[in-house]
């Protein structure tokens, strides 16, 4: 048994949002950028899911959009960014039950797969693979080893559809 929630975050939450992305990443950036999104197109407001103990939000994630470019033409899919879940609240399931759930919702949405960066060691297990395996390619950061690069294929996803192979573009609000 569980002792947190997960559901669609609320503007009341952005507040204790933004505090768990800075404890959890130990800086602002990410919590800026999670301000950036909701203020772009990228937005997704019902994959922009909380975890909930005790009336607190201590877990958030996103689903946002992104594009897919290729010589077949460009196409929106979807990204997960960013993962955060509160330093004294960490290794319970949280996280796990977040990305679950976000993916969850993606599927419902109709999306074909959902992209990241992230560590493969963490992700894998949750059904992410490596992207580039798929003909979809990431510009991953210089720390990167090329397996950050990951996706996690969906029930809509078709591998015939060339518009979904491609390069990634990643918004501006990204920066």
């Amino acid at each position: 048994m569980t002792d947190w929630v997960i559901r669609p975050e609320a503007p009341e939450d952005f507040p204790a949002i933004r505090a768990v992305q800075v404890a959890a990443f130990n800086e602002d950036r990410v919590a800026d950028g999670v301000d950036r999104i909701r203020e772009s197109w990228i937005y997704r407001p019902a994959t922009s899911l909380v975890a909930v103990s005790d009336g607190d939000v201590v877990g958030h994630v996103m689903i946002t959009g992104c594009t897919v470019t290729s010589e077949a033409g460009e196409r929106k899919a979807a990204m997960l960014t960013p993962l955060g879940v509160l330093p004294a609240h960490q290794r319970r399931g949280i996280g796990s039950a977040l990305v679950r759930a976000a993916l969850a919702g993606a599927a419902q949405a109709g999306e074909p797969f959902v992209v990241l960066e992230g560590s493969p060691v963490y992700y894998g297990p949750l059904g992410f693979v490596a992207s580039r395996d798929h003909g979809i390619e990431m510009q991953l950061p210089d720390w990167a080893p090329p397996e950050a690069g990951q996706v996690h294929l969906l029930p809509a996803y078709d591998p015939a559809d060339a518009t979904l192979r491609g390069k990634i573009a990643y918004p501006p609000v990204y920066g």
